[in-house]
């Protein structure tokens, strides 16, 4: 998992985007998927957290994979666009994108 932060704190990577040939379009798509991600990660674990009583495959261990069974299904739905909301939020802020001529 790369974390969000990692590509979008540093001024210098930044500025070299919007140098770029495409204004940095690709950076923005591929921070548009991780938020997608991070997105879809946290309403699976809401809906985790639901309550229905104790079952009989109620362990920490299950919930470990559970947990990661959603972060890779998030993952998935990300980079194949399944919801749309990548789409969404990179059309968005690339209107808000400087262009240099």
């Amino acid at each position: 998992m790369t974390p969000v932060s990692a590509s979008l704190s540093a001024p210098a990577a930044v500025s070299a985007s919007s140098q770029a040939p495409d204004g940095g379009r690709e950076e923005l798509a591929a921070a548009a998927k991780r938020f997608e991600a991070i997105f879809v990660r946290q309403m699976l674990a809401a809906a985790r957290k639901t309550d229905f009583g104790e079952t009989l495959f109620s362990s920490e261990a299950t919930d470990t994979f559970r947990q990661m069974q959603d972060e890779k299904f998030a993952e998935i739905a990300s980079q194949t666009g399944a919801f749309g909301f990548a789409s969404i939020i990179e059309a968005q802020l690339a209107r808000h994108m400087s262009k240099e001529e």
